[in-house]
Order: C-alpha cells, then structure tokens, then sequence
C-alpha cells in the first residue's frame, strides 16, 4: 500500500506528496488528483489497487501512530523524528530560557504535548518588550518537533470564519499576537477547552470535528496583547528574557537534538504526575507575574480610579485598611471625571476583589472627601466592606510608580 501514493476517499481521489520547505526538510500534504490523470500516468488496472477509504479522520497518536482507522484514512501527520537516545544539553539550556523557574512544568507541557496530545493544557504566552528572546525560535524548534501538525496564524486568520486549515492541528501558534476585541478573547477562551469545534471552508459546509488543539501564543506587548480579567485561569504567561549571548546556529542545535529530546520525554517523570485541574495544572501553578501584570493593565479606569482613591486616604491617615459602604466611594468618586454607578462599584468589591460585606449594619469611621478637597473622617453605621492596604500595593503596584 506504500509504495502507491493514490488514495481515494469517497468518491475523491488524492495523491501523497513530499512538499519541500525552505529548511531543507519535506512534509507530507494531500492533493486532490483527476482520476483521468492517474489512467493517463500509470494504467486503467492500476485504478483498482489504489486504496478505498469511507471518509477522513484526525487522531492524534505520536507513540502508536495509525494512518488508517478501520475504513477511515487519518490526516493526522506522523512525527519524522523517531526518538533515539543522546545529548540533549542544547535544548534543556535553551528550554530552562524560555520557562525559568517553571522550567519543571515546561517539561510536563511539552511531555504532556509528545505523549497525551488530546489533554487539554493552558494557553501558553510567551511576551518580552525586548528583541532577540528566542520566542520566534521556541516556535520554530516546536514546528520541527511536530512537524505537520503545528501550524503559524495571524491575527487576521485566526478571526476569520474559515479554519479549515488549523481546526486539525495539534498547535496552533500565533506569533505578534494582539487580541484587542472581546470576541476574539472569548473565542481561544473556549476553544482551549472544548473538545469539539466546527470546521468551516471557503465554499462547503460547516461540519462539526473533534478539536484537540492548543494554543501559544507570542507577542512584544506584556500589557494588552489580550483582554482578560482577573478570573482568568487559561492563561500560562511567561516573561521570556534577553538571550546572554546570540547564536545564530542555535535552532540548527535544537533541531539536531530532537530525536533525543523525544526520547528524554518518553523516559523522564511527569512532576505534574495526575491531572489536577481539567487543563492538568492548576491556576496557582502557572500563576506568573507577566500574567498579574496583564490583569492589571486590563483593570477598567473606574477600578484604577478607585484603588488610587483608597490608597491615597490610607495613606492620609497612616492606615493598614479601610472600612467603606458602596455609597461612600460612588460619592467619592462622583468628584472625580470618572462616571460609574453603584452596580459597578459593587462588581468590582464582590467579583473583582473578591470581598463581602459586613453580614449586619456596623459603626465604621467613613471617608468623605471636603469641599478644598481634602479626605476627612466622620462616624457612620453601614454594612461595609474591609480594604487591606497591602491587597491594593500587591494588585496595583502599577498605581504606585504614576
């Protein structure tokens, strides 16, 4: 069956072609051949040996690859590098780069990645303000590794209606990323986790296909590549910094290790061993400062308005926290340009900053803002909430630096 490089899925016919890349390497694609120009290349007998299928497929496997499933022709590519033991000195240092002190979890990503390729795992983001990180070689050196299977978006692409070319694939990598509607936050939001998608070509019909891929993400803005809240739990955002020294044959290095890196995976010890949240790690776990940071650039201007507000009374009158009413800050805030309503304000104490009221109405000393200006104190009963000062440096500590 190898050495005829026809297929036929229904009524189709294809031929399986080496297509070469620039790098030297060839990859295995599918094009739609005449039945007329197979009779013409080789014979009309020749038609009958050609292999039948009922339809294609898409399962993942890079240790027990299949490339048929019972009347079913699989689409899934297999890996041209087969694992073999060695040196993979390169490849660890450059790795321990790019994820830092998570590096233990950036090897779970990546075994989890060659062995259990349908596990749901968190959107990666790798961001830098600065050139020459190695994020761009990070995505070339995963493309080598899964080949076929990884494929480049833009912006534009990925906001498109047809993904017929990336609803298939096992990475999905978006490099200069810059998500600035909702919709589009929302859609790789629920794409991380679904496993089902539907699957849209210029000129067919949609039809609904198993999805199994995973999302990374490179962009040179830390702070508003993307639009999320301070919930979010999809996203593992790593700050990657400046590489100590350019080697221009690094990704040659890389590439060179990869049947070795491959069996370094199947051999080593997942840290992560059970899966502890249905994308395996949990938020605590990839909980990183760039993503603190993206949360806080995201923080609507009311919110700002509102810690800033809060710290500079602290600050006034030498507190560690502060009890307020929703009223107390809606008037406060009425002196500012900042128009916002109760509903708000109350969003931002129970959701955003995840706290609750007193259970009963209590004396507290309230703030109010003077005619000059100025913050002064006055007895009231209310049920407030309690602010810690140490809450609002540690989430707004970009409010501090202004």
């Amino acid at each position: 069956m190898s050495e005829i490089p026809y297929i036929r899925v229904g009524t189709s016919y294809f031929k399986i072609v080496k297509a070469p890349t620039i790098s030297g390497e060839y990859i295995e694609i599918l094009i739609i051949w005449n039945i007329d120009t197979i009779k013409q290349d080789e014979s009309k007998d020749y038609i009958s040996q050609i292999p039948k299928y009922d339809g294609f497929t898409c399962i993942p496997n890079h240790i027990n690859y299949q490339k048929e499933y019972g009347t079913f022709f699989n689409t899934y590519f297999p890996l041209s590098n087969v694992p073999k033991e060695g040196k993979v000195d390169n490849t660890l240092n450059f790795l321990k780069h790019i994820f830092g002190k998570q590096i233990e979890l950036g090897l779970d990503y990546l075994q989890l990645l060659y062995l259990k390729p349908i596990q749901i795992l968190p959107i990666l983001c790798l961001v830098s303000k600065q050139r020459a990180t190695g994020k761009s070689t990070f995505l070339k050196w995963l493309k080598q590794v899964f080949d076929g299977n990884m494929t480049y978006l833009t912006n534009d692409s990925f906001s498109s209606q047809f993904n017929a070319d990336w609803a298939n694939k096992l990475l999905i990598c978006i490099d200069e990323v810059l998500f600035n509607k909702e919709e589009l936050t929302e859609r790789i939001k629920y794409l991380s986790t679904t496993n089902i998608n539907k699957m849209e070509a210029k000129g067919k019909d949609k039809r609904e296909v198993e999805f199994f891929g995973k999302f990374v993400l490179c962009s040179n803005n830390e702070d508003s590549f993307i639009k999320i809240d301070a919930d979010e739990i999809r996203f593992w955002v790593i700050k990657v910094p400046k590489l100590t020294s350019e080697d221009t044959n690094l990704l040659q290095k890389l590439v060179k290790e990869i049947p070795a890196f491959l069996f370094f995976l199947q051999n080593r010890e997942l840290k992560t061993k059970t899966p502890l949240s249905r994308m395996w790690f949990t938020p605590e776990q990839i909980k990183t400062s760039a993503l603190l940071k993206l949360v806080r650039h995201n923080r609507s201007r009311v919110e700002k308005e509102l810690a800033s507000l809060l710290i500079s009374v602290m600050e006034k009158f030498d507190l560690e926290q502060i009890n307020v009413c929703s009223n107390d800050v809606l008037n406060a805030l009425s002196r500012t340009r900042v128009k916002t309503d109760l509903t708000e304000v109350k969003k931002i104490f129970k959701q955003n900053w995840s706290l609750e009221p007193q259970s009963n109405s209590n004396k507290y000393e309230k703030f109010v803002i003077g005619y000059d200006g100025d913050y002064l104190m006055n007895d009231a009963k209310g049920r407030y909430f309690t602010i810690k000062k140490e809450f609002l440096l540690q989430n707004f500590d970009d409010l501090m630096t202004e």
